[in-house]
Parts: structure tokens; sequence; C-alpha cells
């Protein structure tokens, strides 16, 4: 070193400067990985509070929620990239590094941003919440991801898929390995299918709403914001251009409300379904957080029916008052244990039990659930999928109908429950569910219903309906 060098001072320190976004992307994953949390109940108030504080606009709330959603739907891709330019396993990285690493990496390999931008901001992001120690690591393994486009690196770290096809889709498509074989099982067929399917899972989901019959309309809707209408449902429509459904005087009212439309198509069936004699008394049996409960008090309303919604929580009970507050008709909510019911056996001429489930329907929403789901999880839910259905069928009169639904397309949670269910109780037949689904393609062989997001733009709902004939 020269001696004009030694004397020259040093650098006077940059103390990192603090991006609001970014932060709040941080902020809303480590909610995610700390608390189990879900993005979609996580984002909204981190949200509210910046725009309260003035540090957001539009823009920066679109892109913020795109920086958490975004890295959640690709994080098994980003995870195996980020494996290939380090030089110890994942798991020796502490988790908040991971977070850095992830949303650097899905502004390197899933957005527009430059790729200078994306770097240094992912730097000055870890000098902030990680220290200019590990923020030299993150620097260094953001030049090495950055060196290759998304395409390149998953041709360099995915498995061939004549060798593995599973795991080539999983590494591709970011999905576990076991939830990929799952769909695949459920949804049959060769690789286009699959394909389709687990790409429809990383798309972003547009905000549907719905309707309630009686108390509001596609039109009020329409006119109130910019959309374009449901695929299926009457009583959709869809914000293809997003926007705040919040702001729209009748979601603020409880006259309509956010439904996916194939949560829709779920209690629209079981309202039209044939009953024979009465068709007085409706249940909804697994009611929380009231969105079904709301359109099918609606649609009881209009018959002169009363809807007696259950469920077991009271928090999610009072958030089915909240939703049902104002319907026109009557209608009850209680909270109670549909395994252990209050009610006597034949009460209600139709009866909806939407179990709990692993949610492997609805990834396209809550793209965190499939990182954190577990293969035996499903054991878990088993016997209480087919304690509800059998006191579902305990519940509805002779001649009336259960419309059993899940948000999961997997046998074991569908198909499977059902046939254990019918053996088991008998005095029970299935009723072909499509017709009830009118002008909805590729409902399949029947009498029960998968929905698809790649084929039907909605959530993987399933729906068999039985009637009571003994």
């Amino acid at each position: 070193m020269s001696e004009q060098a030694r004397r020259r001072p040093p650098k006077p320190y940059r103390r990192p400067q603090k991006d609001p976004v970014r932060m709040l992307a941080f902020e809303a994953l480590r909610a995610v990985d700390e608390r189990d949390a879900y993005a979609n109940l996580v984002l909204p108030p981190l949200l509210r509070k910046a725009r309260e504080k003035g540090d957001f606009d539009g823009r920066d709330a679109a892109l913020a929620t795109e920086l958490v959603y975004g890295t959640l739907r690709r994080q098994g891709t980003y995870d195996a990239i980020i494996s290939a330019c380090i030089d110890r396993p994942l798991r020796e990285v502490d988790p908040p590094v991971l977070d850095v690493l992830a949303l650097g990496a899905h502004q390197l390999l899933g957005t527009r941003i430059p790729t200078h931008a994306a770097v240094s901001a992912s730097v000055e992001l870890a000098r902030v919440v990680l220290g200019d120690g590990r923020a030299k690591f993150v620097n260094a393994v953001l030049r090495k991801i950055s060196a290759q486009d998304l395409d390149a690196w998953v041709a360099q770290v995915a498995p061939p898929y004549d060798k593995d096809p599973e795991d080539h889709l999983a590494v591709v498509h970011s999905h576990p390995r076991w939830v990929v074989s799952a769909l695949w099982d459920s949804l049959g067929g060769g690789r286009a299918g699959i394909e389709e399917l687990l790409a429809a899972d990383n798309d972003r989901p547009e905000v549907t709403l719905v309707a309630r019959p009686g108390r509001s309309t596609t039109e009020e809707l329409a006119a109130a914001t910019e959309t374009v209408p449901g695929r299926w449902s009457p009583y959709a429509v869809r914000m293809a251009e997003g926007g705040e459904p919040g702001a729209i005087d009748a979601v603020k009212d409880g006259r309509a409300g956010v439904q996916d439309e194939g949560s829709q198509l779920v209690a629209i069936a079981l309202a039209n379904a044939p009953v024979d004699g009465s068709d007085a008394r409706w249940l909804d049996g697994c009611a929380g957080p009231g969105g079904k409960a709301a359109l099918l008090a609606a649609l009881a309303a209009e018959r002169g029916a009363a809807l007696l919604a259950s469920e077991k929580q009271p928090h999610r009970a009072r958030l089915v008052e909240r939703a049902l507050a104002g319907n026109p008709g009557p209608y009850q909510v209680i909270a109670a244990d549909g395994t252990r019911p209050p009610w006597r056996p034949g009460s209600f001429d139709r009866v909806l039990m939407d179990v709990p489930c692993s949610g492997l329907g609805a990834l396209r929403r809550r793209p965190e659930a499939r990182w954190r789901r577990r293969p035996d999880d499903l054991d878990s839910f088993a016997p209480l999928q087919r304690a509800l259905l059998t006191e579902a069928l305990s519940a509805v009169r002779v001649g009336g109908v259960v419309g059993y639904a899940t948000c999961s397309p997997h046998l074991a949670e569908t198909r499977v429950v059902v046939d254990d269910v019918l053996k088991k109780v008998g005095g029970a037949e299935l009723l072909d569910a499509r017709p009830l689904l009118p002008g909805v393609p590729t409902l399949g062989d029947g009498p029960d219903v998968q929905l698809w997001p790649h084929l039907h733009g909605t959530d993987a709902m399933y729906l068999a309906l039985l009637r009571r004939t003994a």
C-alpha cells in the first residue's frame, strides 16, 4: 500500500436506508415463518398501517403484495437456487437471512425490477435487518443468482423429468413433492394436466365478489367498480383489474362479499338440489367464517326457509353472525360442535357440511399452506371429516339432501370419505351434482364434482350431494 493510500482517511460509515416496501414485505414473511400466520391475514393490516403513516401509495402496496405472495409461491424453486449458490446446507442458514435472500431472488427472477436495483435494495434491507456482516453474504449470493435467468436456473437445479417426474415438477412449480403426487393422483391424466394445475396454483387469483340475492345485484357491483361477469355463478363478478373490495358500499354493508366462485357454486348446487317434501329448514353445520352461510341464508330467504348456521369455534361463530347480519329471512347462528350436535336427528331438509381440511384446493390464495402442511395432517382430519358427514346424514330427514364439501382435491379428503361413510351409515344415495352446475364444463364422470383452478378458474372445491333414503 502506498504512503498516500495509508494517509487517506477512511470513508465515513453510511447508515443503511430503510425501504418501507421491502421492510413491510420482510415483516410479513417473518410473521408467516415465526407465527405460522397466513399472508392473507397478515398483509392487509400491515398495508393499512403503512397507508395511515403516509409511507405508501397504491403502487407501493401493489409491489409489497407482489413481493410477499410471489416469494411464498416460488419459495421451493428459490430455495433450490439459493442452495446451489451457497457452500452449506440450507437448513444451516438463519431463517431471516433466507427470507431476505428469497425476496432478492424473487426480485431478480420473478419481476421486472432491474438487476442492479434488485441486488442493491436487497443488500440495503439486509444491512437494516441483519447487520453489515450478513449483508455481505446476501450480496455475494444474490450476485451469483443474478448471473442467470429463472429458466436457466430451473434447468440447472431441477432433476430431469424422465428420471424423476414428481421431483422435477416439485422444483419447477414450487410445490412439495408429496403435494405434487397427491394432486396428480386426484387429477389423473398425463403431464400436461398436472403442469397446468401446478402453474395455476402459482397465478395470482382474481378477487371475486358475490351479490347476495335479495340484497344486492351484480349490476350494482359492476356500477361500483370495474368488474367482469363471473364465469359460472349468476351472483359473481370478478375484479379483474384488482382494487379494494372493502371500499364498495355493498360489501361494507354486508349485502355483498368476497367469495370464490367455487364456494358460490357449492352453496347454489345444494340450494337447487331436488328434495322430496318440505323445504323449510336448512343447516350449515360448519359455517365459519360465513361466506357460504350468507349465500345460503339469502337463497333460503327467497323461498321462505330458515337457516341454522352452526360453528364450533365461538370467534368464528361471531364472524358468521357478522356475515349474516341484515339477512331478510329468518336465521340463527349458534356455537356448537357438529360431531355432537344439539339438534334432533331428521330436523333439516338441506344440510351443508363444508368440513375442515388440508386446504390444498386454495394454494393460489394461501401459498404458504403448501409448505406448512404434512402428509400426516390428513390422518388428523380424517376422523373429523367422517364424523361430520355422518352427523349431517343424521341431521337431514328422509328425502332431504346433504352437501359434503371441502376445499381440497385430495382423494383421502373427498371420495374416500364419502365412500366410507356411505358404507358405514347406509340409508343414503349419491345424487349427480353435475346438472346443478349448469354451464360448467369438464366435470368428469360424476356423480360428485371436483372443480380445478386451471379448468374452471376457481379454488379446487369438491362437492358430493347425498339424499337420505331411510
